[in-house]
């Protein structure tokens, strides 16, 4: 039970300003809207350039283990995996180990679109580090990786000192 029974609007501000969830968030959404502004040409967004990514691999993998890598839950993979499947980029086949399973693989076309768009990844990437102080970038990738291997249920304070 909270200790307010009207919680005062002092407490918004301290939110505004503390909340790592909402810095995170907002910082991601600018992130993502420069990203799809860079990626615009290629008509790719950059959470698609991170799916086809993740797909850039010698063997195929299943469809738990990408969406495990985009924290993504499988719903919300499948969904996006048929957009790009759609436009040929991206091919989704059983499992032949394991008929219940899934296995993604990236398509030619796939792989001539990300050759396209990767530099302009590196390029705007650049830009983005710049823009963090310096010395920062390997701070914050760390952090990040930290923050992003606590699971929805464990507490900060359970999570593995080695990850990240």
């Amino acid at each position: 039970m909270s200790k307010f029974s009207q919680l005062p609007f002092e407490a918004a501000p301290v939110v505004r300003d503390a909340c790592l969830c909402l810095h995170t968030q907002r910082a991601a959404r600018t992130l993502a809207r420069r990203f799809d502004d860079a990626f615009r040409p290629f008509n790719l967004t950059s959470g698609q350039f991170s799916l086809l990514m993740a797909l850039n691999r010698p063997a195929p993998p299943n469809l738990g283990s990408v969406a495990e890598l985009l924290a993504m839950d499988r719903t919300t993979l499948t969904a996006a995996l048929k957009v790009l499947a759609r436009r040929g980029l991206v091919k989704v086949t059983v499992d032949k180990d394991d008929r219940r399973g899934r296995l993604l693989s990236i398509t030619p076309a796939g792989r001539a679109l990300l050759a396209k768009a990767y530099p302009i990844w590196e390029k705007t990437h650049a830009e983005v580090e710049r823009r963090i102080p310096h010395g920062n970038v390997e701070a914050l990738r760390a952090a990040l990786r930290r923050l992003s291997s606590i699971a929805p249920h464990q507490s900060p304070g359970t999570v593995d000192p080695t990850a990240g």
